[in-house]
């Protein structure tokens, strides 16, 4: 069955390599799945997206990312999705962004919504969508216990990244890295002092994002932490400049403020050999394998300690763990078969009989 699957991203964030976001680099990996097979994938996302299928371009905001243009841009995105719907035949919509209740399209084409966000981050009617054939589904069981009573929710799919891909001949260094969205959750000023106390070159990677609280939380707590010759900001990077660094770090540290629902860059980091230092925020206490893979610490200090440690921490083992659990392919396989399912079943009562993942699976 060839698929003609509609992606619709976050339409404040471009989808590309260098874009620090989970949703944006899930969204990717499956769009390259669907052309790669010979599927149609079509993906509505704003100016300067890159997928491998057909890109449908809503206008990127250029100013600060208020409450005024995040309405402007669900608009843009909401027309751009109802546009494509009259104009193609499509199987399925798949939907990644914490907004997507704004934008959902008028009843017939089934729809999934993966929820890449903490649940309580989300308006309480879009884990209740009204809408007839939409369906819901989290990423780590971490995530799905914090789903609020009633929530009908698909069996999980956890984030994979491409392990094979992330391989790179390149020797280790004595640093620490950190990569992300720059924002107050991600606790990046903490992974500045935790380096700085454990005397070791500290690279900072990843997207300032124009929203003003965001702005406020670079300007103080991240510009003051700069120190030429201790550590470096080095902005956004593309993916060969990140398996290089993942691969060279002596650790990731990940000192999340947030319930992570997944992190991808840990993930990265073990395929890349290198252990992952983070606090037990959501799903990161679930992929680091305490004293094999990395450590779980609660602050700062404990994190200057781990940092110390992490040479004594073997490579392959983390390749190993990365192997064996985090697989885009594994990932893809089952997006592509609920695909196929949803696309199929159309409006066939029953997806949600028992809320069991067994009989899900074996239907």
């Amino acid at each position: 069955m060839r698929l003609r699957v509609l992606s619709v991203a976050y339409p404040l964030a471009p989808v590309r390599p260098d874009t620090a976001g989970g949703a944006e680099q899930i969204l990717l990996l499956l769009d390259a799945a669907l052309a790669r097979e010979g599927h149609q994938s079509i993906v509505v996302a704003c100016e300067g997206s890159t997928p491998k299928g057909e890109l449908i371009a809503i206008p990127r905001p250029r100013g600060p990312l208020d409450e005024a243009t995040r309405r402007q841009a669900q608009q843009e995105c909401r027309i751009a999705v109802e546009t494509a719907l009259r104009e193609r035949e499509i199987d399925l919509i798949h939907m990644h962004g914490i907004d997507f209740d704004r934008y959902l399209p008028p009843a017939g084409v089934p729809l999934l919504a993966t929820l890449h966000l903490p649940l309580g981050w989300y308006a309480p009617e879009a884990l209740r969508p009204d809408r007839p054939m939409t369906y819901l589904h989290c990423v780590s069981a971490s995530q799905r216990r914090a789903a609020p009573p009633g929530a009908a929710l698909l069996p999980d799919i956890e984030n994979g990244v491409p392990i094979e891909a992330l391989a790179a001949p390149v020797r280790k260094r004595e640093i620490a890295l950190s990569l992300g969205r720059i924002c107050y959750e991600k606790g990046f000023h903490i992974a500045f002092d935790a380096a700085r106390q454990a005397g070791i070159p500290f690279l900072l990677a990843g997207s300032l994002f124009r929203y003003p609280e965001h702005e406020r939380y670079f300007h103080e707590e991240i510009l003051p932490r700069l120190r030429p010759g201790e550590n470096r900001l080095l902005g956004p990077i593309g993916w060969k400049r990140k398996r290089r660094l993942l691969t060279a770090a002596r650790c990731l540290l990940a000192p999340s403020l947030a319930p992570e629902t997944s992190s991808l860059v840990a993930m990265e980091a073990l395929a890349c050999g290198t252990p992952v230092i983070a606090f037990p925020s959501g799903a990161l206490a679930e992929i680091v394998e305490e004293g094999k893979t990395g450590f779980l610490v609660k602050s700062a200090g404990e994190m200057a300690e781990a940092v110390k440690a992490a040479r004594s921490l073997d490579p392959d083992a983390c390749r190993r763990a990365a192997r064996g659990r985090f697989s885009a392919e594994r990932m893809i396989g089952r997006y592509l078969d609920l695909y196929r399912r949803l696309a199929a079943r159309g409006g066939r009562e029953g997806l949600f009989a028992s809320q069991r993942k067994d009989r899900f699976d074996s239907d």
